[in-house]
C-alpha cells in the first residue's frame, strides 16, 4: 500500500447509532454521545489481504495493515509487534490445564509494554492529520510508549499520570525528554484534565481525540495470536481489563479475520481479568449487570489497571457474554502469587497486570469456566522491571558468602541438598 493508494479504512462510525463521520480527530458521536470507531471496507480487504500476502512481510504489526486506520504507509513505529507466543507447558501443568499459551508484550518494541501497538497507529494517524503535539492520560505504560515514540517522530509531546505512579514508570518516561505531569489525583481525574486540555489546545491526545485510531491499534494482538496458533482462533483467551478496551478489540479481531476469510468460523470465548481493588467490570459482570459502578479511590498494587471509570466496561461485559466468558479479579497476595508463578514455571517476568492476568486464569480454571481439557492464550502486556516495587522483599533473599568453596559448600551446597532430601518427591 504506498502512500497514494486507496485507504480501506472508510469512515468512523459511532458503536451506538452507526452514523458515519469522516476520518478526523473526534471521538464522540454528535447525536447520542457514543464512542467513535474506524469501519472499513471489508470486501476490499478480503480481495486484497490472505495469509500468503500476511506472510511475505516483515515481522511486524503492520503486516496487518489494511485493518488498521491509516491512509499510507505508517511513519511511526515500523517495527512494533509480532512478539512471541510462547507455549507454556511447565505453566499449564501447575494451572492443571491442558494446553496454555502466552502471548508475551513484555518484550514489545521499543517501551516493553503492549502500549506500543495502540501508539504506533495513534501517532502514524497524528501525522496523517497534520498534528505537531501529542499527549496522553496514562497510568504508566502509555505514557512511556507516547513519550519514547514521539520522541523517534520529532513530535512534541505531554504526558500526564497520577503523581503516586511506581518509579520504573516515571524514570521511562522523563528519560525521553518529554514532559511529564504528575497529577495528584486518581486516573480519572488525570483523564478528565486532559479532555480538557485537548479541547483548548488541539493536541493530539492518542486516548481522548485521536482514541478510535489509538484503540484499533490491540487488535493487532489478536491478529498475531491467530497467525501464531497456526491460522485459528484460541478457545480460551484471558485478557487483563483496564479501560476493557483491549478485550472489546481483540474480539474485534477474531471477528475481522473471520469475516475476510483469513480463519475459519469457530467458537471461543474471551474472558477478562482484574485486580479486586479496582475491579468495576468484573463486579458487574458477576452481579449479572452491564451497569458498571465506578471506583472512586482505586486501591491496588496493579497501578496500571487502576481505572475506576473504564470507558469501555459496557462492551467488555457484552463481549464476555456473547462468548460465553466470564470475569474474574484478584487480590494483592494473589497478584504476586501470579507474578511468581508466570516467572518460575515459564520464564517470564510480567508487571503487576501480568500477574492479575496469571491469577485470574488459576480462578478461571479452578472454577471451571475455562475447561481443564481445553487451551487458553494468556495476555501478558507489560514487563515486570516497570513494577518492581510490588514484589521486593516478596521472591526470596540474596545469598552472601565470601569467595571460598567451603563456604559454599557449608552455606550453600549443603543446606540445599539436605533440604531437597527433606521434601516430597513429585507426583
Amino acid at each position: 500500500m504506498h502512500k497514494n493508494a486507496p485507504s480501506y479504512f472508510s469512515n468512523l462510525k459511532c458503536r451506538e447509532c452507526g452514523r458515519l463521520y469522516p476520518k478526523q480527530a473526534i471521538h464522540v458521536c454528535d447525536f447520542d454521545f457514543g464512542p467513535l470507531e474506524a469501519a472499513y471496507d471489508y470486501d476490499a480487504i478480503k480481495a486484497a489481504l490472505n495469509r500468503e500476502v500476511i506472510e511475505s512481510r516483515p515481522k511486524s504489526m503492520w503486516r496487518y495493515r489494511e485493518l488498521l486506520p491509516i491512509d499510507g504507509e505508517p511513519t511511526v513505529g515500523t517495527q512494533v509487534g509480532f512478539t512471541p507466543l510462547v507455549k507454556a507447558d511447565r505453566l499449564a501443568e501447575k494451572l492443571g490445564i491442558k494446553a496454555l499459551y502466552i502471548k508475551n508484550d513484555t518484550v514489545n518494541y521499543p517501551t516493553l509494554s503492549f502500549k506500543d501497538r495502540v501508539v504506533s497507529v495513534a501517532l502514524s494517524r497524528a501525522k496523517e492529520l497534520g498534528f505537531t503535539t501529542v499527549a496522553c492520560a496514562s497510568t504508566g505504560n502509555l505514557a512511556n510508549s507516547v513519550a519514547a515514540n514521539a520522541a523517534a517522530a520529532g513530535l512534541k509531546s505531554y504526558v500526564l499520570i497520577p503523581a503516586d505512579l511506581e518509579q520504573g514508570k516515571v524514570l521511562g518516561s522523563l528519560v525521553y525528554g518529554t514532559n511529564v505531569i504528575g497529577i495528584h489525583g486518581a486516573y480519572d481525574q488525570v483523564n478528565r484534565l486532559c479532555s480538557e486540555i485537548a479541547g483548548k489546545y488541539g493536541w493530539g491526545f492518542v486516548n481522548v481525540n485521536l482514541r478510535p485510531y489509538y484503540a484499533e491499534g490491540s487488535k493487532s494482538m489478536g491478529f498475531e495470536i491467530m497467525e501464531q496458533l497456526g491460522w485459528r482462533i484460541p478457545r480460551h483467551t484471558v485478557v487483563p481489563m483496564a479501560s476493557g478496551s483491549l478485550l472489546t478489540k481483540i474480539h474485534k479481531s477474531y471477528g475481522e479475520f473471520t469475516k475476510v476469510g483469513i480463519v475459519d468460523d469457530a467458537p471461543f470465548s474471551i474472558h477478562g481479568a482484574q485486580a479486586t481493588g479496582c475491579a468495576p467490570i468484573s463486579h458487574a459482570m458477576k452481579k449479572g449487570t452491564d451497569i458498571v459502578k465506578p471506583v472512586p479511590k482505586p486501591d491496588t498494587i496493579a497501578k496500571s489497571l487502576a481505572i475506576g471509570t473504564p470507558a469501555d466496561g459496557y462492551y467488555a461485559i457484552h463481549v464476555m457474554r456473547q462468548t460465553g466468558g466470564f470475569a474474574e479479579d484478584v487480590t494483592d497476595d494473589e497478584i504476586v502469587e501470579g507474578i511468581k508463578l508466570l516467572a518460575e514455571y515459564a520464564g517470564i517476568f510480567a508487571e503487576t497486570a501480568g500477574g492479575v492476568t496469571v491469577a485470574c486464569a488459576k480462578k478461571l480454571i479452578e472454577s471451571g469456566k475455562i475447561p481443564r481439557d481445553e487451551e487458553a492464550v494468556l495476555c501478558i502486556t507489560g514487563h515486570g522491571l516497570k513494577t518492581q516495587e510490588a514484589i521486593q522483599g516478596k521472591c526470596g533473599e540474596l545469598r552472601l558468602i565470601k569467595p571460598s568453596l567451603r563456604e559454599f559448600e557449608e552455606k550453600v551446597y549443603a543446606p540445599d541438598q539436605a533440604a531437597t532430601a527433606a521434601s516430597p518427591s513429585p507426583q
